[in-house]
């Protein structure tokens, strides 16, 4: 009988564990935790598999209705005690919900929770999102009166935000800054070429400023119509701000930026960008822009919750204010001219990254906290190693 404290982490989809939790889930695992991965198969199961873990199909996209996520919460109690996790970590707003509340109802002894990007569901004035926001609410306290718990969140803005709402007491908070890069993947390496690429790599959605960046390029091509604009991403239709196909095809068309959708090698898009750019109105922490740092990108992005954590203005980058494709258009300009700058901070952006966002430093602190929580079920092993990617 295998003896191995065991960690659930519950997501909402397959291929967002892959891109932003795997090598937390191999640096557990490596400390003498056996891990499961709970999330939606979109294909990607096997792929965990071969990592060693062990991966059940859960679909938490499935309840959009009450009656629906209540079928949900009964699942995923009967799950958990089947399992029998000593500790559950549970990422992004449907699984923290109803997670928290399966993990109380399942006796689960330790439970993470991880979020970011909270501006949607907490700013948002549509009566649906209200709606949520109120039901979401009544879910965070009962769940997260769990006795040995953690809320991590990415940034301080998200936690006075939590705060302010009255969500969750301030010492169950902790602030771990992303998921983390990996610095040998995304290695530093100088902008080649002649052509000057401007990149906006993320999620096609309203609220990550693409309708700005439009603007800004369709501007600029005027007057440097050899550069570049390029949107890396797809569209998310459970999104409610999600852009249509036919709009990104149409600005296609029209020739001044090119939509080139999902892109598995994000390794070779942002070595071949000059500039890369995320006007979002807030985030967690953008991922892709830690990627573009660690390879060596100037990064033109918002003055919001979240962009503002990874870039230093005048540093590493510039900051714009939200919704203004003017401000966007001129820092970009900017960096179109100075080559020099683009080199600079480039190589800053890269000693931030190695500095503050390695998947090392990024594991260990979320390590660090498991244990804290599990105590004397923590495995009596070395919990951490440089092989975590």
């Amino acid at each position: 009988m295998n003896s191995k404290p065991k960690l659930v982490f519950a997501v909402n989809v397959d291929w967002f564990f892959l891109s932003h939790r795997l090598p937390l889930a191999m640096a557990a695992k490596q400390a003498g935790l056996e891990v499961y991965v709970l999330a939606e198969d979109t294909g990607k199961g096997e792929v965990i598999e071969q990592y060693g873990l062990k991966f059940i199909p859960f679909g938490f996209s499935t309840g959009n209705h009450m009656l629906q996520d209540l079928q949900l919460l009964s699942e995923l109690t009967r799950l958990y005690k089947k399992i029998r996790p000593v500790l559950v970590h549970q990422v992004t707003i449907k699984p923290v919900l109803i997670g928290s509340l399966a993990a109380r109802l399942a006796n689960v002894p330790a439970m993470v929770n991880a979020l970011s990007g909270l501006g949607y569901l907490y700013i948002n004035q549509s009566v649906k999102v209200r709606l949520a926001r109120i039901l979401s609410s009544v879910a965070f306290k009962v769940g997260f009166r769990h006795s040995h718990s953690r809320l991590i969140l990415q940034n301080n803005d998200d936690k006075k935000l939590v705060l302010s709402n009255r969500l969750v007491d301030e010492r169950k908070i902790s602030i771990i800054r992303g998921s983390g890069v990996d610095e040998n993947r995304f290695a530093y390496q100088p902008e080649s070429g002649t052509d000057v690429r401007v990149v906006l790599p993320g999620r096609m959605l309203w609220d990550k400023g693409v309708g700005e960046f439009v603007e800004a390029a369709a501007f600029l091509k005027t007057k440097f119509p050899h550069v570049s604009f390029h949107l890396v991403g797809e569209p998310y239709p459970d999104n409610p701000k999600s852009i249509p196909l036919e709009q990104l095809q149409r600005w296609n068309r029209e020739g001044h930026v090119q939509y080139e959708g999902h892109q598995e090698d994000m390794v070779r898009v942002l070595k071949e960008a000059s500039i890369v750019c995320l006007p979002s109105y807030r985030e967690g922490l953008p991922k892709a822009l830690l990627e573009a740092s660690a390879i060596g990108r100037p990064i033109v992005t918002t003055d919001a919750p979240g962009c503002r954590e990874i870039v230093r203005d005048g540093v590493n980058g510039y900051l714009v204010p939200v919704r203004d494709s003017y401000w966007l258009s001129k820092r970009i300009e900017k960096l179109i001219l100075e080559p020099d700058t683009r080199r600079r901070f480039g190589e800053n952006g890269r000693q931030i990254v190695e500095n503050e966002f390695t998947v090392e430093k990024i594991a260990t602190e979320t390590l660090t906290l498991y244990r804290t929580l599990l105590g004397n079920r923590w495995p009596q092993q070395q919990f951490i190693s440089k092989e975590i990617s």
